[in-house]
Formats: C-alpha cells, sequence, structure tokens
C-alpha cells in the first residue's frame, strides 16, 4: 500500500486541523502550500479539489477533501497510530465527529454571520439552534474526558479544533466544560508542533 501523503493547505484555513491530525499521527507527509485567488483556481489545483477550496490530501492514489473526512481516513488509514477508537467505543466517535461537522459547524458559522433561523423553521434545520447544539456538546465533556470516552482520538482533532476557535474568535460561549477540554488538548505535543508549523508559515505583515 503506498501511503506517500502530500497535503494542500494554507495557515490561513481549516488546514491547521489536518496538520494537527498528521503531527498526531506522526507520519512521514510533503506540504504544498496552496495561495488564495488564482492559485487556488488554477487547473492544476481544481484537478485536485473541484471546489477549489483547502485542504485536501492525496494519500498513495486516493485524494481525500473535506477536513472531517481526512481525519477519519488518516486515522483508518493508520490504525496502529491509535487515533480510531477502539471498537466499543466506535459509535460515540462516528456520532461525534459527524456532529461535529454538521450541527457545530453550520451552528456556529450561522450564528457568527448573523444568521438565526427563525423559531417556526428550525425544524427545517438540521440543528435546530446554537443553544441546543453547545447544550449537548457540553453534556458529552462533562461527562467524558474525550470524544470517545476516555481515549483521545481524531474526533478531538476535529471537534476541539472547532472549540479552540470558536472560544478564541468568541463564536462559541466560554464554559467551563469546553474551556478545560481544550485546555487538555493544547497541551499535546503534536497540537503544538501544528501550531508552530503553521504560525511560521503565516503570511509577512508589512509594516
Amino acid at each position: 500500500m503506498d501511503n506517500t501523503i502530500t497535503f494542500y493547505t494554507h495557515p490561513m484555513s481549516r488546514g491547521r486541523i489536518a496538520r494537527w491530525m498528521l503531527e498526531e499521527l506522526g507520519v512521514d507527509y510533503s506540504t504544498e502550500i496552496v495561495e488564495y485567488g488564482p492559485p487556488m483556481k488554477s487547473e492544476d489545483y481544481l484537478a485536485i479539489n473541484p471546489m477549489g477550496k483547502i485542504p485536501a490530501l492525496t494519500c498513495g492514489n486516493e485524494v481525500v477533501t473535506e477536513v472531517a473526512a481526512i481525519c477519519a481516513f488518516l486515522a483508518d488509514r493508520f490504525p496502529e497510530k491509535g487515533l480510531l477508537a477502539e471498537p466499543g467505543n466506535r459509535g460515540s466517535y462516528y456520532r461525534w465527529l459527524f456532529f461535529g461537522a454538521g450541527p457545530i459547524e453550520h451552528a456556529v458559522t450561522n450564528h457568527a454571520l448573523g444568521f438565526e433561523v427563525p423559531k417556526e423553521k428550525q425544524p427545517m434545520i438540521g440543528y435546530g439552534k446554537l443553544e441546543r447544539v453547545l447544550n449537548t456538546l457540553e453534556a458529552k465533556l462533562n461527562a467524558d474526558e474525550f470524544i470517545a470516552g476516555n481515549q483521545f482520538s481524531a474526533a478531538d482533532v476535529y471537534v476541539g479544533s472547532h472549540l479552540i476557535w470558536g472560544l478564541q474568535f468568541k463564536t462559541v460561549d466560554e464554559r467551563p466544560a469546553f474551556v478545560d477540554y481544550i485546555s487538555r488538548l493544547k497541551e499535546r505535543p503534536a497540537y503544538q508542533r501544528a501550531k508552530e508549523i503553521d504560525d511560521r508559515l503565516m503570511p509577512k505583515k508589512d509594516n
């Protein structure tokens, strides 16, 4: 099996989540920085991701886009690295990984953009309303150390990243369960390595 990985990203993007996942795995990978604007919509890059967005990842002959999918794919591809939840917690792992990709991301993004679903229309929206989403996640983190019980997994990389950003940019309530959870995540060496790498790659500001 060819596990040669090329990672297409930009340091000011959700690619930071995938970078963290790669650093948790500790596998070799090469990085291609794709600039916003014409490079991201170039013919060469659109052949990798027709959406013209980042991140994307190739592993051998396979192409993976969408951050949650990248995290899940890498955990499956390298099971010996321990980022895939144990079988007894696999249901919780997939449940909360995709809860992050669905209700959390949609609810937080809509709220940040100033869009609130009218009460009578909430049954039409998968997440209903932001408060319900955050209450649900808070109850989970009050009950367990990590998303899949007491084992850190790829689901924590994805959900944890959303909470780290949400608290940083004030788009998520600063609840004790969230603060405690991301404090544990930020202590992880792989998180710190990934952050350092992407911070170094940030565009230089003009004086």
